[in-house]
């Protein structure tokens, strides 16, 4: 399928924008498109939940076609066996709603990305401990900026913080001066029955919003 649409391209440091795209309820049958457009519109950071259909085939799929091109893997990973299966499939990140520091252990131990979800300093210093790529504060709508900013004011000042949940195209500016370091997107990128253009179209839109909160 993927074959139909322009190949995505790298924009040389326009890339590694700190963007996860959240693929919730992608099938094998789209995510290569799907990734195509994501990519193609600058963000090459892409999560599959495990609880979408067949997820590990999609995983496959991407660590296939565009594992060269983009960090791709797993989201809402909640057990270690969960991070060998992910890792059995090509995948490289791996993204939890929770922290789980034997998960957390294990990931850094296959040489993965880890992003474990916190929203207390608990929570987060536990992570880091366990060594944790970095951290995702979860829901992000419920701590706000605000809470972010008091978290960050005692975390060490190298550990990474993305946003997820209430962060988004309309308010980036403000969490990056709360210190967020990164964004995980989800249902504004992505819905289960959205076409590869409304897809492509939104990507778009938030890397516009992306850029110009950094400019």
């Amino acid at each position: 399928m993927r074959g139909c649409l322009p190949r995505a391209t790298f924009w040389g440091n326009n890339m590694n924008r700190s963007i996860i795209a959240i693929l919730r309820g992608v099938t094998p049958r789209e995510i290569e498109d799907m990734a195509d457009a994501i990519i193609a519109a600058g963000i090459d950071k892409i999560e599959v939940p495990l609880n979408s259909p067949d997820p590990l085939e999609s995983i496959a799929l991407l660590a296939k076609g565009f594992g060269d091109r983009a960090l791709v893997g797993a989201g809402t990973v909640l057990e270690v066996a969960q991070v060998d299966a992910v890792a059995g499939v090509g995948g490289k990140l791996i993204v939890s709603p929770n922290c789980d520091t034997d998960v957390i252990v294990h990931t850094a131990k296959l040489g993965l990305e880890s992003w474990p979800g916190v929203f207390t300093p608990t929570e987060a210093f536990a992570a880091l401990k366990a060594g944790a790529t970095g951290l995702k504060l979860f829901p992000g709508n419920m701590a706000g900026p605000g809470g972010l900013k008091a978290v960050r004011a005692v975390l060490p000042k190298d550990s990474k913080v993305y946003a997820v949940g209430g962060a988004g195209p309309e308010n980036f500016g403000e969490w990056i001066a709360a210190g967020a370091d990164g964004f995980g997107i989800g249902s504004a990128i992505y819905k289960v029955g959205m076409s590869v253009e409304d897809v492509r179209q939104r990507a778009e839109a938030i890397v516009v919003a992306y850029d110009e909160a950094y400019a």
